[in-house]
């Protein structure tokens, strides 16, 4: 997988990068002494051929790194706050949502290994090193993970443009946050597996705010309370 960047590079960990891809300008840069020192492979190659292997803003770094290694879901029995996303389809739109789950205090996210995004590239770009401090976990049915989570001790709040005040609820136990997908929300499924469905009052005239702005509102909401 290339990802690309001053800001993921910075963020990478080291064992997880392959290669290291630079233009020329860069070859006596403190970079290089900082990849030699930790023995990591690196090339440097023209920009002509930089932006092939890209399409993005390079920064004049691309690293390939190895594939994503997911979490399992006993990983997180032992947290306050799980975040769930139920088939979310846009990278940019988990790419942001983990970089706020960072920020907000989330170790673990989860999402389903059918029918959702995954983590890739763009991903990786959009979290901002994020991914190296929150956990992703896949897995295979999203109604049966609520109902493990449940006998963890968890609290189920998923969230709905027809649900309830997020602001009446009292989050001080162990809760898991529900975010639907960008067309279609929640699935029937996880709405009854929920103990609260909330939302956020609207006050102008669009009836909805993109998943990612939704997510981060409600997280360091419930986070503070």
């Amino acid at each position: 997988m290339l990802v690309y960047g001053k800001n993921v590079f910075q963020e990478m960990e080291t064992k997880k990068i392959r290669k290291v891809y630079l233009l020329p300008q860069k070859k006596n840069s403190e970079m290089v002494s900082f990849l030699e020192k930790n023995h990591v492979r690196y090339e440097v190659v023209s920009r002509e051929r930089m932006n092939r292997m890209v399409s993005g803003n390079h920064q004049g770094i691309v690293c390939d790194v190895f594939d994503y290694e997911y979490g399992i879901l006993k990983d997180c029995y032992e947290d306050d706050f799980v975040l769930v996303l139920d088939h979310l389809e846009d990278p940019h739109n988990l790419g942001a949502v983990i970089r706020s789950a960072e920020a907000a205090g989330i170790s673990h996210v989860i999402i389903p290994k059918d029918r959702s995004v995954q983590v890739n590239d763009t991903v990786m770009k959009i979290s901002a090193g994020a991914l190296n401090r929150v956990c992703v976990i896949q897995v295979s049915n999203i109604h049966q993970t609520l109902q493990t989570l449940k006998k963890q001790g968890f609290m189920i709040y998923a969230t709905a443009m027809d649900g309830k005040d997020y602001r009446k609820y009292d989050y001080h136990l162990k809760k898991v946050l529900v975010i639907g997908s960008e067309g279609k929300g929640i699935s029937e499924l996880v709405r009854k597996s929920s103990d609260a469905i909330i939302s956020i009052p609207m006050k102008g005239k669009i009836n909805s705010l993109n998943a990612s702005v939704a997510a981060g509102i409600f997280m360091f909401y419930m986070m503070e309370e």
